[in-house]
């Protein structure tokens, strides 16, 4: 499976991404206090198929991840499982969406946001802000030319001195032809690695970050992604396509 997207396929991925940053954003309209997860998963779920599209999550892995939209709650960080839970004033909730488009023979993209549901306190509100940062240093910072491991020192660098933890063992990821393609992109340095970015590459740069412990535990459901210690987590995320002179965001 080749990195590189041809001119025609990253047409393609903007027009997915476009779609679906919208359809995102229509979702986060939607986080208020009284709602449940289950309900914002089938709001998703019915835009991506009216809008032509397939959810990319759905019946992804072994066991298969049952929806199209991950909502993962406070500690949990990723792959949260919609269902029955009331959201609640002073939660924190982390969207995580992926499509497919066209359904028929498309291509992936993958956003994901951290959003506060109703009001949340300053340290919560700041490693939010932080990790949104956090994406905004790749998306400024990548090129064609550079190595992917310089700019993850640059991401790791500012979460920690900001008093946060990077965490290590989920990471962002190639995307397109495929849910999760190479390379395997951390948010954390490496010494002595490099991965040298090509015009043409897309990734989906993902910052994920605990205000407590970096290590993570899987909860009994075999999906949800937990902080050990059960700290609060964020979770940003877009698609970009790799350029000469930077890299251009799909997913808005």
């Amino acid at each position: 499976m080749s990195l590189l997207k041809s001119p025609t396929e990253i047409q393609t991925l903007k027009q997915g991404g476009e779609i679906l940053a919208n359809i995102l954003q229509q979702v986060i309209e939607k986080c208020t206090p009284g709602i449940t997860t289950g309900e914002l998963n089938q709001f998703a779920e019915e835009m991506i198929y009216t809008a032509g599209g397939e959810p990319s999550f759905k019946g992804y892995g072994d066991p298969p991840y049952p929806s199209g939209l991950c909502t993962s709650i406070n500690n949990e960080l990723v792959h949260g499982i919609p269902g029955e839970v009331i959201l609640k004033d002073g939660d924190i909730l982390s969207l995580d969406i992926g499509m497919r488009y066209p359904k028929s023979s498309g291509l992936y993209t993958d956003m994901a946001v951290t959003v506060p549901i109703g009001k949340i306190d300053a340290q919560t509100e700041k490693l939010i802000r932080v990790t949104k940062r956090a994406l905004e240093i790749w998306t400024s910072n990548l090129k064609a030319g550079d190595n992917l491991y310089a700019v993850a020192k640059l991401v790791q660098e500012y979460i920690e001195r900001e008093g946060f933890s990077v965490v290590r063992e989920m990471v962002g990821h190639g995307v397109g032809h495929a849910v999760h393609e190479d390379p395997p992109i951390p948010n954390y340095y490496i010494r002595n690695t490099e991965f040298i970015l090509k015009e043409g590459m897309v990734l989906a740069l993902e910052p994920m970050v605990s205000s407590g412990d970096f290590r993570i535990k899987v909860l009994d459901d075999q999906w949800t992604i937990s902080s050990i210690d059960n700290s609060l987590t964020a979770h940003f995320e877009h698609t970009v396509v790799i350029t000469k002179r930077g890299c251009d965001i799909i997913t808005k």
